[in-house]
């Protein structure tokens, strides 16, 4: 399902450009317009699942699909040897800004955590 008003489903529509970086029949990856380290890259479903608390039980191959692409994501921008971090928020508390589900893709410097 499509969600005409969510900035990522016009994304993965084509109706909003973005600098993607990698596609599948059911994902788009594309750079985060604010990026928090030097590769910053968003994994998400085409079709509109709000938030990781909103799948389904049905939903466990779609899931697969976001890490599998995730991956390989990491693979093509050069992080995956050195490491990278994979970020998934879920609602507001949980930092979720844009309310489609994505999985962040971050690398290219140590991400040391806690941050500080």
């Amino acid at each position: 399902m499509h969600d005409p008003d969510c900035l990522f489903c016009r994304i993965a529509s084509g109706d909003i450009p973005a600098d993607v970086v990698y596609e599948t029949e059911r994902t788009v990856a594309f750079r985060d317009i604010a990026p928090k380290a030097p590769v910053h890259v968003l994994v998400i479903p085409r079709e509109h699942v709000a938030s990781l608390a909103e799948v389904g039980g049905d939903d466990q191959q779609l899931l697969g699909e976001l890490m599998l692409a995730a991956r390989d994501v990491a693979a093509r921008e050069g992080v995956s040897v050195e490491g990278f971090r994979t970020v998934l928020n879920s609602g507001l508390n949980g930092g979720q800004e844009v309310m489609h589900l994505h999985v962040h893709v971050l690398g290219g410097r140590p991400l040391i955590w806690p941050p500080g």
